[in-house]
């Protein structure tokens, strides 16, 4: 019987270690499975606020402590990165709108811009920067303490921009946001005092199949009706995924030009972390009461996320293996000068 048990655990943990094996090639698979296959985003759409429960939970359960507060000790880097994803990129989001009028031209998309900008990083940045070979620990510090703030920045400026747009107060915003986040934490934080943190790092390879699987879930409610989008209005459909391209890139060259001064490979973990915004939470918050235009920009902007970090890796290690170049030589200098 014992045996029988094993065998039946043995073939969804193999399917999943398999699965988290794929990397950045699944994770791109992903926004085209969800969009080709529409019944499977209807029958999920109800538990978009469930997967991105479990993805803050997979997040936080695998926090690497040591490295955290290894970070925190040096919190220069860490503070500049944190304001700008939390004040700097949501202030430039909020008055761009106002000022080229998008607030009153197209209130959907103005909306959805903002919440965007006013989102903390995805929680599968730093599983994303180390499949890419980038610093994952610097990701990783950096949205804790971005997500941390969150539900008080994005009321600051949910209440300064968006006026009457929200379906819910800021203050409301703020406070569901806060909930879902503390919610998350404490489930983790049960899950590891029972597991261990040596056997969830043990795991690791079928635990990045799990967050596969959720991430498809998520993608799949999301961008389930864009096929019908599309064939309702193409030209339209095609101006918004643009626009989702045009934002996540901006995002991820301004922050690494922001930052080049601490190193490019650096520079550039951070860039990818401040572009991938976790419209996720804004929905689960909101309960995705949203309009048309809303859902339409969240569903495309599933494209440059899931498809950027696979297209993004061979820079990623060209700037990893420059910079570990770079330190040898420094640390050879070093010892040759001494």
């Amino acid at each position: 019987m014992p045996s029988i048990r094993k065998t039946i655990f043995a073939i969804p943990l193999r399917a999943l270690t398999w699965l988290g094996d794929q990397g950045t090639r699944a994770v791109a698979a992903i926004a085209f499975i969800a969009v080709a296959v529409p019944p499977l985003g209807a029958l999920l759409r109800p538990y978009v606020t469930e997967a991105i429960f479990l993805l803050l939970c997979i997040s936080f359960m695998r926090v690497d402590l040591t490295a955290l507060y290894g970070h925190l000790r040096r919190p220069a880097l860490v503070a500049a990165a944190t304001a700008w994803t939390t004040i700097g990129v949501p202030l430039i989001v909020g008055l761009t709108a106002h000022a080229t009028g998008l607030s009153d031209s197209s209130p959907g998309l103005a909306l959805a811009l903002m919440l965007q900008g006013m989102a903390s990083p995805m929680m599968a940045a730093p599983a994303l920067a180390a499949l890419m070979g980038l610093d994952a620990t610097l990701v990783l510090v950096t949205l804790v303490t971005s997500t941390a703030l969150v539900p008080f920045t994005a009321s600051l400026f949910a209440s300064l921009f968006l006026g009457g747009m929200l379906s819910i107060s800021p203050l409301t915003l703020g406070l569901k946001l806060l909930g879902i986040l503390a919610a998350s934490l404490l489930a983790a934080t049960v899950i590891r005092r029972l597991f261990g943190a040596e056997a969830i790092q043990r795991h690791k390879r079928p635990i990045d199949g799990i967050n596969i699987v959720i991430l498809l879930v998520f993608a799949s409610a999301v961008m389930g009706d864009v096929a019908t989008d599309f064939l309702a209005a193409p030209l339209f459909t095609i101006g918004v995924a643009l626009l989702a391209f045009a934002v996540y890139f901006t995002l991820l060259a301004v922050t690494t030009l922001i930052f080049r001064r601490v190193g490019h490979e650096r520079a550039f973990a951070i860039g990818l972390m401040v572009s991938q915004r976790n419209l996720g939470l804004m929905l689960a918050a909101t309960a995705g009461a949203l309009p048309a235009t809303t859902w339409l920009y969240f569903a495309l902007t599933q494209f440059p996320i899931h498809l950027a970090p696979y297209l993004l890796t061979p820079i990623a290690r060209r700037l990893t293996a420059r910079a570990n170049i770079s330190a040898t030589a420094a640390t050879g200098g070093t010892t040759s000068s001494s």
